[in-house]
């Protein structure tokens, strides 16, 4: 069955075109006419099409000339030639020039309809092969970090700036700020976004599987080693290398990845020689790296090789202001991830009450509360009253905005009020406040003399 899709035929000789259309419609195209180039051109120009069968040599505007402009319209636009035998050279030449397919007249009505198909079965790949590179690129580049603080600008401002270079980085940060996130964000807004990424968390094996996990091993190299493994950095060549929670790597490791990094080789357990990889490094660690090279748990030396870029991520009690962005965020993929789930979003009252929570297991924490909720509460909007009971037991008391349900306040003295509810949740501290409204402080100064 042919793919369906639109096909301009260009043909100075009408009866050529209109021959071409019938079968063309049988197969399911719609079909449109030119009956010379300049013609082809400018229909190009007005509406899309999935294809163009084109004669090579035509009066005034030829077939290259369609081909070209085409082309420069939509490079991906299969363009088929057709010309005589003595064209032939010519045809070449529009090949060269990213023409699909020719064809020699006379030809087969069958060969143009099966050259035809495979063109635009070829097309319709390329066009969700871009759609799903698009897809991850947003998944694992900056489209999957959240936030508009000027914590996370600073943050996507420094990606940027990093992405490029050769460089190791190393990321640091409470657990759960989202340092693979970055890591990926690195790799896929770089030049290396085609090649690997590669992660390991260096805690998640003991020491001697994660030097095999690494570096490879060969068949027989240990009890156990029934079959030859290549080793991550093997896997990673071309590409990137995610070494989460690096500052738990044993000493003797550490002296190993110190040589990979400076000689570009790596040898497998059990193995004679070196194969040498191209891999960029990015770390990750919670650990204050600094005090462990002090007390010899961590190396210097390879302590300043990765060290060459250093990320800063905050934790979310820096960054309150995105919280509402972050629970809209992670509302959506809970509710993908449970269909069944009731739950359409969270109240303003419960959203604020997120906002002043302290989240020592920082965005992680928070996904994993909107998760929960999904499952176990039946509500639509999660109140205040349903997200209580999923709150950790350390959590401070969530107080609701109480409102005189009688009176007709206007805005402003609404807002002053949510303003002076916020400070009192925040125990008094109008900087906090002020961070998780999103508001500067001199804000809550001038509502709170408006209030007396």
């Amino acid at each position: 069955m042919s793919v369906e899709g639109r096909i301009l035929v260009v043909d100075d000789h009408v009866d050529m075109g209109l021959m071409l259309r019938e079968p063309l419609t049988d197969a399911g195209y719609a079909v449109d006419l030119a009956t010379g180039g300049e013609e082809a051109i400018q229909m190009a120009r007005a509406r899309a099409y999935d294809a163009v069968l084109c004669d090579l040599r035509m009066e005034g505007v030829d077939g290259l000339d369609v081909l070209e402009a085409v082309r420069a319209l939509d490079a991906d636009i299969p363009v088929l030639m057709m010309t005589a035998f003595g064209g032939v050279e010519s045809a070449v030449e529009a090949m060269k020039r990213g023409a699909y397919h020719y064809f020699t007249k006379p030809f087969r009505l069958d060969e143009v309809l099966l050259f035809l198909e495979r063109a635009l079965k070829e097309r319709r790949l390329q066009v969700e092969n871009r759609a799903l590179r698009r897809a991850a690129a947003e998944r694992s580049g900056l489209g999957a970090l959240v936030g508009r603080s000027a914590a996370m600008r600073n943050l996507y401002a420094l990606i940027d700036r990093v992405a490029y270079a050769q460089a190791a980085v190393l990321l640091r940060g409470p657990s759960g700020t989202g340092k693979e996130l970055v890591a990926r964000a690195l790799h896929f807004q770089g030049p290396r976004a085609s090649g690997p990424f590669v992660a390991v968390n260096c805690t998640a094996l003991p020491h001697d599987l994660l030097e095999s996990e690494l570096f490879g091993h060969l068949k027989g190299a240990f009890t156990g080693a029934t079959h030859a493994r290549r080793g991550l950095f093997v896997e990673a060549d071309g590409g990137t290398l995610f070494l989460d929670e690096i500052g738990d790597m044993p000493l003797e490791l550490q002296a190993r990845l110190l040589r990979v990094l400076e000689d570009g080789e790596v040898r497998a357990v059990g193995a004679d020689g070196s194969r040498t990889v191209d891999v960029r490094i990015i770390a990750a660690t919670h650990q204050d790296l600094d005090a462990r090279v002090r007390e010899g748990r961590f190396r210097a030396d390879l302590f300043y090789r990765l060290n060459v870029v250093s990320l800063l991520l905050p934790p979310l009690s820096e960054r309150r202001e995105d919280i509402p962005l972050l629970v809209e965020h992670f509302t959506a993929r809970a509710r993908a991830r449970n269909p069944r789930s009731r739950m359409q979003s969270l109240s303003p009252e419960a959203v604020a009450a997120l906002a002043t929570l302290p989240w020592p297991g920082n965005v992680r924490e928070l996904e994993n509360l909107i998760e929960r909720l999904a499952v176990m509460v039946a509500s639509e909007v999660v109140s205040l009253e349903d997200l209580r009971p999923h709150l950790p037991p350390e959590a401070p008391e969530v107080q609701p905005l109480v409102m005189a349900q009688h009176a007709l306040w206007p805005l402003r003295r609404l807002e002053a009020e949510y303003i002076a509810w916020m400070v009192t949740r925040c125990g008094g501290n109008k900087t906090r406040a002020a961070e998780v409204l999103g508001i500067d402080v001199s804000t809550i100064h001038r509502r709170e003399r408006e209030r007396g």
